[in-house]
C-alpha cells in the first residue's frame, strides 16, 4: 500500500485515525514527522478541529513513546543493545546513536525527555533507553507530553495556515524544524555557559579554618 493511501485510510476514521497515525509514526516513520504534521494541518477545516487534532496527535505520540518505553523495560539492557547492534541500522538507530541517547540520561531526566521530543529521530527512540533505565513513569509521561505539544503544535498550525496557498509545506516545515532546533541548541549552550560562569574557578576552594593552635599541634 502506498504511503499516501495509508494516510488517507487513517484520515477516514477522523480524530481516532489521526491519533492512530501518530502512534504508527513512532514505530514506522512514513514521513519526517514535521512533514506528516503539516500534511495533517492542511486537512483541518477550522480552529476547533485544529485544537482537537493537536490533542489527538499528542495522545498518539505519547502512546507510541510509552510503547517504546515498555519494550525497553521488558527486554532490558543486554537484549536491547543486541537488537540495536543487529537490526538498528534498518530503522536509523545505530548503536552509536543509542549509546548517545542512553548517555544523555546522565543529566536531568525530565528535561532530557522533554527536549528529546522536539528533535527529529531522537523523539522516536529516546523512550527506548528511558525504559531500559527504568525512569520514573509519571515524570517520563509528563515530559513526553509537554515536549510533544511543543513539537506538534507549530507544524499542525502552519499546515492549517497554509491551506489553499501556493507555498510548499514540505520545504517550509524543513526550515521551521531547523529554526526550532537552532533555538534549542542556542538555549542549551547558553545555559551551559551560564552554569560555567557562576561556578567557582578551580583552585579557589576556601581553606578550612584551623581548629587547633600551633602549640596544640606541636604537642
Amino acid at each position: 500500500m502506498e504511503t499516501s493511501s495509508t494516510i488517507v485510510t487513517f484520515l477516514n476514521f477522523g480524530l481516532v485515525g489521526i491519533g492512530c497515525l501518530a502512534v504508527v509514526e513512532k514505530f514506522v516513520p512514513l514521513f519526517p514527522s514535521y512533514v506528516l504534521l503539516m500534511l495533517l494541518g492542511l486537512t483541518v477545516s477550522d480552529g476547533a478541529t485544529l485544537a482537537m487534532t493537536i490533542m489527538a496527535t499528542t495522545i498518539g505520540s505519547v502512546v507510541g513513546a510509552i510503547g517504546w518505553y515498555g519494550v525497553g523495560r521488558a527486554l532490558g539492557s543486554q537484549r536491547i543493545e543486541g537488537l540495536v547492534a543487529r537490526y538498528g541500522k534498518y530503522v536509523f538507530l545505530r548503536p552509536s546513536l543509542y549509546g548517545r541517547l542512553a548517555d544523555a540520561y546522565r543529566g536531568n531526566h525530565f528535561w532530557v525527555t522533554l527536549i528529546g521530543q522536539t528533535l527529529p529521530t531522537v523523539r522516536i527512540y529516546l523512550a527506548l533507553p528511558a525504559g531500559v533505565l527504568g525512569l520514573e513513569p509519571r515524570a517520563f509521561v509528563a515530559a513526553t507530553t509537554i515536549g510533544t505539544v511543543i513539537w506538534n503544535m507549530p507544524f499542525l498550525s502552519l499546515g492549517y495556515a497554509l491551506r489553499g496557498s501556493s507555498h510548499d509545506p514540505v520545504s517550509i516545515g524543513f526550515w521551521v524544524a531547523a529554526v526550532l532546533i537552532a533555538v534549542e541548541v542556542t538555549v542549551i549552550l547558553g545555559f551551559r555557559f551560564y552554569k560555567r560562569s557562576i561556578a567557582p574557578p578551580c583552585g579557589t576552594r576556601s581553606r578550612a579554618i584551623p581548629t587547633h593552635t600551633p602549640a596544640e599541634e606541636a604537642a
